[in-house]
């Protein structure tokens, strides 16, 4: 159903943006609430993205968020 393909593609997403925090020293809710404090307004889906084909962009967005 509908719904339990947002709740899956929604897991994926956090899995991979984790996975890249991760990578760079930082937990994915310190990054998520990092992101928040700075007021960067970017979804999941966009950040995974990131993660999976800018991995550089996503880290220079890590950066700010440390």
């Amino acid at each position: 159903s509908r719904k339990l393909k947002k709740r899956d593609f929604r897991k994926l997403w956090n899995v991979q943006i984790n996975a890249a925090t991760r990578e760079n020293g930082l937990s994915y809710s310190k990054f998520i609430a990092g992101l928040k404090k700075k007021k960067i307004e970017l979804d999941r889906k966009i950040l995974a993205e990131l993660a999976e084909r800018h991995p550089n962009v996503l880290k220079k967005i890590i950066e700010a968020v440390k």
